[in-house]
């Protein structure tokens, strides 16, 4: 699909990972549109019925979502289930009501089983149920598959649904109490190095492991399937790099010169055990691989933080 002057619109675009995939599209000659959250509801179905109104799309990108880490989870769960579900189930059955060419939406890796094989491979997505904390948001995302396979089945409705691992990079959330494991990271250790704590306390055992995506290979990746990729079959996206929370942290201590100690928490939650994707399949459907080194990533998002923490830090 060539996406010159296609009318694209993006929810979410302007947010971390919309931003960058906002640009890509662009790049590539497409007009698009962002409804801003101040502006549409979209668990709302008269607003999204305006949304398809105004902009009229040839291709709905789904990048919305109602989001945070293990603590966010913890304190929302109904919230996070309600508003993910409402956002991707009303905007689907919309864009097939109206004749939309392509609707593409992600995702999280919260929705595979709590003991996945690892590498979680996409046909591995239902043998099991998910990590207790992020259930009800892993859960309501998943409904896109479900909901994306009925409706090309039934409809011939053509939509794409995406899963990536934990995003990081430029413009991420760094706000402690709705951030995910890097930025929170990085915002715990800088400050602890001003004011010369003796210690940074993390939650769990530091045990678990992840994986992490640059946000600006994550785009890479959204826009080649776009362009690409016509199946409602899931796609993992990702590295293929396991990294443990013990090992990140140290990494991140290291880069922020922070010389005090780490504390492990053990009576906070350590979320799943493991995380790490086959990234096969997104290689072979629409030539995707992540070509940011982890290290670089992880240097580039520190960097960014130290240069707009007037805004990072609001």
């Amino acid at each position: 699909m060539d996406l010159a002057n296609k009318r694209i619109t993006v929810t979410g675009g302007a947010g971390f990972l919309g931003s960058f995939v906002v640009q890509r599209l662009e790049r590539a000659g497409a007009k698009v549109f962002i409804p801003h959250i101040e502006e549409y509801d979209l668990t709302d179905l008269p607003t999204i019925q305006r949304l398809y109104d105004t902009a009229k799309p040839d291709i709905l990108i789904h990048l919305a979502a109602v989001v945070g880490g293990i603590g966010a989870n913890r304190k929302n769960p109904g919230r996070f289930f309600y508003e993910n579900l409402m956002m991707g189930v009303q905007l689907m059955h919309e864009g097939h009501l109206r004749g939309l060419e392509k609707l593409v939406a992600v995702g999280t890796i919260c929705a595979y089983p709590k003991h996945c094989p690892v590498p979680f491979r996409e046909d591995e997505i239902w043998n099991g149920y998910p990590e207790e904390t992020n259930a009800p948001y892993g859960l309501a995302k998943k409904m896109l598959l479900v909901q994306s396979q009925a409706y090309r089945e039934q409809y011939g409705f053509n939509s794409v649904v995406l899963f990536p691992v934990n995003l990081y990079g430029p413009r991420d959330n760094f706000e402690l109490e709705s951030s995910h494991v890097i930025p929170a990271m990085i915002r715990k250790f800088v400050a602890a190095k001003e004011a010369a704590a003796p210690h940074v306390t993390l939650w769990g055992d530091g045990s678990p492991t992840r994986e992490f995506l640059y946000v600006e290979d994550a785009a890479t990746g959204i826009v080649l399937a776009t362009e690409r990729y016509e199946s409602s079959e899931p796609v993992n996206l990702g590295n293929g790099r396991e990294i443990p929370i013990r090992e990140l942290a140290q990494m991140v201590q290291k880069l922020t010169g922070y010389a005090g100690e780490i504390v492990w928490d053990t009576g906070k939650p350590n979320g799943q055990p493991r995380r790490c994707l086959d990234v096969s399949r997104a290689r072979e459907r629409f030539g995707f691989s992540a070509d940011t080194p982890f290290e670089e990533g992880l240097r580039q998002t520190y960097e960014w933080y130290m240069a707009n923490r007037a805004i990072a830090d609001r």
